[in-house]
Order: C-alpha cells, then structure tokens, then sequence
C-alpha cells in the first residue's frame, strides 16, 4: 500500500490477481479505480514524486508500468509505459531528487530505467 504524495485522500494496494486499486479515504469501501495491466502478483508501486496522477507498478509477471490517472473517475484503461525485465520485479522506487529515474529490482541485480 501507498499513499499519493500531492492528494491526502488518495492511496494504492496491490493484489496477488495482478491488480493496482485506488482509493479515497474519504469512501474508503470503494475504489475509484482499477489498474489490470499485470498477469502476475503486483510487488511493488510507487507513486511519482513530480505528478498528482502517475503512479508506477512492478508485478511477478517481469513487468513495470506506468499509468496516467488524469482520466478519472473516467476507467484507466492501458499503461503509458511498460518496461519487460524478462524476471520477477521485486522492488520499484521513483527517484525523489530527479523524476525521469525509476530504479527496480530483481533477481540479484539492479536496473535504473528512465522515463
């Protein structure tokens, strides 16, 4: 779980079916939105440190996608990125200090993605 860095009211779990869910602290008992880009457990997500409304996510499947929430409550869709490690992602962070960087991690080693 994690929670938005600009919207107070905003936070993000992950799910073991391969789902990203958003919600307002507010109506806490329901989503305001689904992100199904993964076919795997989601390990990771972190939210971007210079955007209201991107949030990245890392999943068994060996994928990392990035996903532009600007549309809802409209559904959001498809990623606007996806990065195919070829493994298991188990970590994600987005850099704080220089926000085109997004560092992962798998298997025994570390890649540094840009944006």
């Amino acid at each position: 779980m994690a929670f938005a860095k600009s919207n107070k009211d905003l936070f993000a779990s992950v799910g073991a079916d391969g789902s990203v869910r958003l919600f307002d602290l507010r109506v806490p008992s329901i989503p305001v939105a689904e992100l199904n880009g993964h076919k795997g457990a989601v390990n990771s997500i972190a939210w971007a440190p210079h955007s209201a409304c991107h949030i990245a996510s890392a999943s068994d499947d060996g994928k990392a996608l990035i996903w532009d929430l600007s549309s809802i409550p409209k559904p959001v869709e498809e990623p606007i990125l996806e990065y195919n490690s070829g493994a298991e992602i188990n970590q994600m962070q987005w850099s704080t200090g220089c926000a085109q960087w997004i560092s992962i991690a798998l298997e025994d080693k570390l890649r540094i993605l840009r944006v």
